[in-house]
């Protein structure tokens, strides 16, 4: 079991999601590693979307709202978790800081948006949202389950 903090590389994750529904006989999984613009996925064809810590990396995280909702089938969800770097002083000066390392190439760009500007977000793409909250700390992930119409 891994301790806060701790994370798997997603081809660990992948093996063992894998290797579980294999040993329950489950057929209808599979996995995929592409940017969401490069997915090749047909328009309601998914059951779930799982984003983990992606969209506060997103230049237009509203844009990817709107693709994955095309992907979900209808009664879809799209599970996600996300910082939501508006919500705070000291997540807008992160932001600023890590700003500065993009720029010099070092390190990603961010997204600053609120948790209301997401479930807004979430809201006009046409999904209902089932479950929010943010376990913890103020300034951590807010982790969002969200049903598409």
């Amino acid at each position: 079991m891994l301790g806060p903090g701790k994370a798997l590389p997603a081809s660990a994750a992948t093996a063992i999601a894998q290797e579980k529904a294999a040993e329950r006989a489950i057929g209808t999984i599979t996995s995929s590693k592409a940017t969401l613009n490069k997915l090749a996925v047909p328009a309601q064809s998914l059951d779930a979307v799982l984003g983990l810590n992606i969209l506060h990396l997103l230049d237009d995280w509203d844009e990817a709202i709107g693709r994955v909702e095309q992907m979900l089938k209808p009664g879809g969800v799209f599970i996600s978790s996300t910082m939501c770097l508006g919500d705070s002083l000291k997540l807008k000066a992160m932001k600023c800081l890590v700003s500065m390392g993009a720029w010099l190439g070092l390190l990603p760009s961010l997204s600053a948006f609120s948790q209301q500007q997401l479930l807004d977000s979430l809201t006009r793409a046409g999904f209902s949202i089932e479950r929010h909250w943010q376990p913890g700390k103020k300034n951590r992930a807010v982790f969002i389950v969200a049903r598409k119409a």
